[in-house]
């Protein structure tokens, strides 16, 4: 038997379930919160804390984002699937702006490079090595990471301004479509509008209040991304459960 991308599968909603429980937004800054490790600060800092304690240095750099990500790309396409008779131009736009922003997160995470590039350093043997793999890691902060007081890399930024819009154009889709619930059209809306607030206010405020802007916004947006992505995963679980069987029914 075989499967349409018009035609929910249970697994895109399972997809989405996952990516709502496994969601983190920043988790750097949770782990500074709930254990003894620090952030890094320097990139030599964090060549050291890879070489010292890989897996405690790789999930610092957000590498789980990278498996989260993916399920989110899933549950765009399941949502375009499930909404495109609604209105097709905007979901089209939607998931176009949703993929983008998930492909720009995922070439940017320096987690897998940032991990090689420490392995390089401490096996380098002159001090123009060290120079040069030091500016390396840098540019791969610099360009991907959000940090632990909020600052977002300039891929970041981007990858999170353009989820935003897709979120905010579905979850207005989803409002007037009647396949969601009301409640999951508004709770996306509300995540979006955070996410969109925060970028406006990272854009316009001197960076002396980026670290105020990113403790409003981003944890409260991450907290409702979290639901809005279960609630549409059980929703998505539940039409694919269905048309499976009537498809199963029809054979």
């Amino acid at each position: 038997m075989r499967f349409r991308l018009d035609e929910p599968l249970p697994s895109r909603g399972v997809a989405a379930l996952i990516a709502g429980i496994l969601f983190r937004r920043n988790i750097a800054a949770e782990i500074g919160l709930f254990s003894q490790h620090s952030s890094p600060v320097s990139v030599s800092d964090w060549f050291a804390l890879l070489q010292s304690n890989r897996l405690l240095g790789l999930v610092s750099l957000n590498i789980l984002d990278l498996v989260n990500y993916a399920l989110v790309g899933v549950m765009f396409l399941a949502l375009y699937a499930v909404l495109r008779r609604a209105n097709k131009s905007f979901m089209a736009i939607a998931t176009a702006l949703g993929l983008l922003g998930i492909g720009v997160y995922l070439a940017s995470n320096p987690a897998l490079s940032m991990f090689s590039l420490s392995d390089q350093y401490a096996a380098a043997t002159t001090e123009a090595q060290r120079t040069t793999l030091l500016a390396a890691g840098e540019a791969m902060l610099a360009i991907g990471r959000f940090t632990a007081s909020g600052h977002p890399g300039t891929a970041g930024y981007v990858s999170l301004l353009l989820i935003a819009v897709a979120g905010m154009i579905t979850s207005v889709v989803m409002l007037r479509s009647g396949v969601f619930h009301r409640a999951t059209a508004y709770v996306g809306i509300l995540a979006s509008a955070l996410d969109l607030a925060y970028c406006l206010a990272y854009a316009l405020v001197p960076t002396v209040g980026s670290e105020l802007l990113a403790v409003l916004f981003i944890p409260a947006a991450g907290l409702f991304l979290m639901i809005w992505h279960i609630m549409i995963g059980w929703k998505l679980y539940r039409l694919g459960h269905l048309a499976g069987k009537a498809l199963a029914k029809q054979s």
